[in-house]
């Protein structure tokens, strides 16, 4: 039986810039791991990763007060609307569930009037500066794992059915109130031939009714269903977890062309002493030998891991295009302009790095100079224009930037 809703579980502790040259969102870098926030009920970072991190579950009221959501509803429907934008419209109409996905124009959203459905905008962080700032609030997690924001829309009774989630969560209500009931039940069977994932006996066993502000932090495998009370918008903060099979599929291809760049995979497969048959169709027993031995010779180190992980963690996603600038400045332009307004990584940009290298955009580089500002750009994802001028006087440093500028990976001007 549902347990009595309470305020906390046992454990509880600005215009969409389309433009290349649009002032950015106003920065708000995440706090050091060693100082409590609103934003984790008044834990650090240290204290929350510890205790709930995909440990349990973590119910925060007031969060991040006064939050307004990053986007309007007209805005959201307008990104819905795009071919490069991941969206999807689910009803439950006369008990029904239905899902399917965009682009989607504006009539062919169902009436605001009408009861029980949402509308789910995946990745909006890649296609507005506010997004992205609030996305960057929970940068005390690495980067390596941080995914998106999704905005759920919903009408009055809208939701997706009680479902779970294999990776972690944090639902943050920007509009409106969701009612949200968990489960950590084991029993996670899913309803058969439905077009979406929802679970066939839901059991809840907390309930909350979460207001603009308050977030609820889920761990993987936590069973959850969370219905709109009227109008409402909410903000999912996801985070990636690939499967085992996955990585090694990635890593194996990541391998195999690297050893193709190197010279190292050109040797044709050979079998001079293969005999005459006649029974062709048998798998011959030399040749699962010689390609097993071919297999066993295959080796990697750490560092093999750590390129493979850098390039294919910093991969853009399929859908995502640069948008270099219309007229770009030449170097000794960019230069002079950088030097009074900073620059920023485009926020589509991912930029990792480890002790050797750094990885942008999928690609890899060794650092070649001093690995301070490259530190700094990666972790604040903006250099001031103070910081730049320091290093101006480097021709390797402005000649990398002006090329990560003009391919749209960088854009001028410092976060506010």
């Amino acid at each position: 039986m549902p347990k009595r809703p309470t305020d906390h579980p046992a454990e509880a502790a600005s215009a969409r810039n389309s433009s290349p040259a649009a002032k950015p969102a106003s920065a708000i870098f995440p706090p050091s791991p060693d100082t409590p926030t609103p934003l984790l009920g008044n834990l650090t970072p240290s204290q929350f990763m510890r205790r709930y991190w995909q440990k349990k579950p973590l119910l925060i009221r007031q969060a991040i007060p006064h939050v307004e959501a990053p986007l309007s509803r007209d805005e959201l429907f307008e990104l819905a609307d795009e071919d490069d934008v991941e969206a999807r419209l689910i009803t439950h109409f006369r008990n029904k569930w239905q899902l399917e996905h965009g682009p989607f124009a504006p009539d062919e959203l169902p009436s605001l009037k009408r009861r029980a459905w949402t509308l789910l905008v995946q990745g909006v962080d890649l296609h507005d500066d506010r997004a992205r700032a609030l996305l960057d609030r929970f940068r005390f997690v690495p980067d390596a794992r941080l995914d998106d924001l999704m905005i759920s829309y919903a009408t009055d009774g809208g939701g997706v059915g009680p479902h779970f989630d294999s990776y972690d969560v944090f639902l943050l209500q920007v509009k409106g109130k969701r009612r949200w009931r968990i489960s950590a039940q084991k029993d996670l069977t899913l309803q058969p031939d439905l077009p979406l994932k929802v679970l066939q006996n839901f059991e809840a066993e907390q309930e909350w009714v979460l207001e603009p502000g308050d977030m609820l932090y889920l761990p993987p495998h936590i069973a959850h269903d969370g219905v709109a009370e009227g109008e409402c918008m909410t903000c999912s903060i996801g985070f990636r977890a690939p499967s085992a099979g996955e990585l090694t599929a990635q890593f194996l291809y990541h391998l195999a062309e690297r050893g193709e760049e190197n010279g190292r995979t050109g040797a044709l497969y050979r079998d001079p002493q293969q005999p005459a048959v006649d029974r062709p169709a048998e798998l011959p027993a030399a040749l699962v030998e010689r390609v097993g031995a071919i297999l066993a010779e295959v080796r990697w180190n750490e560092q093999d891991i750590a390129s493979f992980l850098g390039t294919y963690l910093s991969e853009p996603k399929p859908s995502v295009v640069f948008d270099p600038p219309q007229r770009p400045r030449n170097e000794a332009r960019f230069i002079s302009e950088a030097s009074k307004f900073g620059v920023r990584l485009d926020r589509k940009t991912s930029l990792l790095y480890n002790r050797r290298f750094f990885f942008i955009n999928g690609e890899k580089f060794p650092f070649d100079g001093s690995k301070k500002w490259l530190f700094d750009l990666a972790d604040h994802r903006c250099l001031s224009a103070k910081r730049f001028v320091t290093l101006s006087h480097d021709s390797s440093v402005t000649a990398r930037l002006h090329e990560w500028y003009r391919a749209g990976w960088i854009r001028m001007g410092e976060l506010a």
